[in-house]
């Protein structure tokens, strides 16, 4: 709230302070009231009544101060929370996304993050106006007595209990929950996504889900239905128990007043403090409740934000050549991703040289994407290290390491965005270098095919967006590749979504257009890796062939078999 909104902060506790005072002050001024008409004073009861009416309505003016001031630092707060989230999910290690434990902490905080700081934000203004309306009402009480306050007190100590005993029981279910909770996220995405939707209609399985969902749904419901009937029984003896101490304080006052001892005035004052002070001592406790409950549930938050990256700058970070002059080399590295038991890499070594198109070819779960994220540094590899340049990445600082890598990924983001703004991001690019960067990507024609051309809005997440080929997104990400302009090249799988003719201008494109560069080719298709100044094979983690195409065809290794494969199986289909 500081953070968010100090000025507000400031106003909002001020205003607190004062419509605490003034319900005690009403009920003050009530007495002298009574005993005016009682003994018909009428100058009296007019400026008693004025005096009432002015401090009603300065309640009411201020209550519409208040709930404009809370307005906004709920707004305020609100943002500040989610841009704490969103800069802690950007910086949180790949890794993180590789363990359920940190989707559960992700789902908490996120689920959690759109009201609980506003609930939180209303609890604790509740509780200081009340406490400040409660002293006051304590004063007016305490000279009738000092067992009066104490029996107010007393009264509220069975729904204390119940306030804290439920709240914790409420909150370790919720905790309890939390991956059915997100399983049942996981059945109504399936049901309601448009990525889904063909499959569950061709397969027939959308009963199948909703059964999964309603099925978990009722679990859930059960759980809590019944925890609710529990609250319900307790919150009920515990007012049954208040009432009673009540009306015990009650018949003493009246006795009084019948004795001769008190005024009416008196009486009209004690049962407008005590019945207030009780009301206000379970709304205190209330209060407690739902403070102490939504701190047990921002407490997830703060376990998310408190999650340390291990990816980190070094202390004292090397600096990056401008220019890549030796290349990209892999020294013993072995590594496991996280929840894994099988090494990815064990004991590799490869060199990329400078300014050089370098293909790894191989088949699905090799390890050739792996290589990708460890230059990228998403991981760190657990032995040995990756340098470039002679300098181990980890003593780069990893803005600049990543500002002088671009990666096109196997399956690139589709923004819903315009087309110019998919190809530059956040980046000041002028139109001239987005043509230039479509031009070389080959992605003029089908950008022409586009009712608004370079403004059009892509995707159909929103109104007028209009959706491409996956081939046709491959080239839109690749003109955000080529516009960067980075020394070091990644491509991963590139033309996967290619046909042959469009894979044939695609490779004469890159070889055009990353003259200079260091450029790494990960795909499974010899006829993207043949135009490579190099080609490795991998299999099961390690580099089993190394050469030019010509070279590696010419063997009786993997690749030459494949190669012949491969043409034995297009002559078939050519007959």
């Amino acid at each position: 709230m500081w953070n968010a909104a100090r000025g507000w902060t400031i106003a909002w506790g001020i205003i607190l302070i004062i419509q605490g005072l003034l319900p005690a002050a009403t009920v003050y001024f009530s007495r002298s009231l009574v005993n005016a008409l009682v003994g018909r004073q009428l100058h009296a009861t007019i400026l008693f009544g004025a005096v009432i009416g002015i401090v009603l309505l300065l309640t009411e003016l201020l209550r519409s101060g208040a709930n404009w001031i809370k307005s906004v630092q709920s707004e305020r707060v609100q943002d500040h929370i989610y841009s704490l989230i969103h800069e802690k999910s950007v910086s949180a290690d790949l890794a993180f996304y590789d363990q359920p434990e940190f989707y559960d902490r992700l789902h908490r905080a996120r689920g959690e993050a759109t009201y609980r700081p506003i609930a939180l934000l209303e609890n604790m203004g509740s509780l200081l106006q009340n406490g400040i309306t409660l002293a006051a009402m304590l004063g007016i009480l305490m000279p009738y007595g000092l067992w009066i306050p104490t029996a107010l007190f007393l009264s509220t100590l069975p729904a204390l209990y119940v306030v804290i005993h439920f709240t914790l029981k409420n909150h370790r279910l919720w905790e309890k929950n939390t991956a059915n909770e997100r399983r049942t996220w996981y059945y109504d995405w399936i049901l309601t996504s448009g990525d889904t939707a063909a499959e569950v209609r061709l397969f027939g399985l959308g009963s199948h889900f909703r059964d999964l969902f309603q099925s978990l749904r009722q679990l859930l419901r059960g759980q809590r239905l019944r925890l609710a009937a529990n609250q319900s029984v307790a919150e009920l003896g515990a007012g049954a128990a208040g009432l009673l101490l009540s009306g015990g304080a009650l018949v003493w006052m009246a006795a009084k007043v019948m004795a001769g001892a008190l005024t009416f005035g008196d009486l009209a004052l004690f049962y407008q403090a005590f019945d207030r002070g009780q009301g206000l001592m379970r709304s205190l406790l209330q209060n407690l409740g739902q403070i102490y409950s939504n701190s047990l549930f921002l407490g997830n938050l703060f376990d998310f934000l408190e999650m340390k990256p291990k990816v980190v700058d070094s202390p004292k970070p090397a600096c990056l050549p401008s220019c890549v002059r030796k290349g990209i080399t892999f020294e013993n590295v072995s590594f496991q991703y996280p929840g894994s038991e099988r090494f990815a890499l064990q004991n590799f070594n490869l060199h990329l040289p400078a300014g050089k198109i370098t293909a790894i070819v191989g088949a699905n779960g090799a390890g050739k994407s792996t290589l990708i994220k460890l230059i990228c540094r998403f991981y760190d590899p657990d032995q040995g290290k990756v340098c470039l340049d002679g300098i181990d990445l980890r003593n780069v600082k990893l803005d600049e390491l990543r500002r002088a890598v671009t990666v096109l990924f196997q399956q690139p983001v589709h923004y819903n965005a315009t087309v110019a703004a998919n190809i530059a991001l956040n980046r000041n690019a002028s139109i001239a270098a987005i043509h230039e960067a479509a031009e070389a990507a080959g992605a003029v024609d089908p950008i022409a095919r586009l009712k608004l051309g370079y403004d059009t809005l892509l995707g159909k997440w929103f109104e007028n967006g209009e959706e491409l080929s996956v081939g046709e997104w491959q080239r839109i990400a690749l003109a955000r590749a080529f516009l960067r302009k980075s020394p070091i090249l990644l491509l991963d799988e590139p033309t996967s979504a290619m046909d042959s003719w469009a894979e044939a201008d695609w490779v004469e494109r890159l070889r055009e257009n990353t003259r200079g560069q260091t450029v790494l080719v990960i795909t499974h298709r010899l006829s993207t890796a043949m135009w490579a100044d190099r080609i490795h094979v991998m299999v099961g983690g390690e580099i089993v062939e190394t050469g030019k195409h010509e070279d590696l065809i010419s063997g009786e290794g993997l690749y030459s078999q494949s190669w012949n494969r491969g043409r034995t199986l297009t002559c078939a289909d050519t007959r």
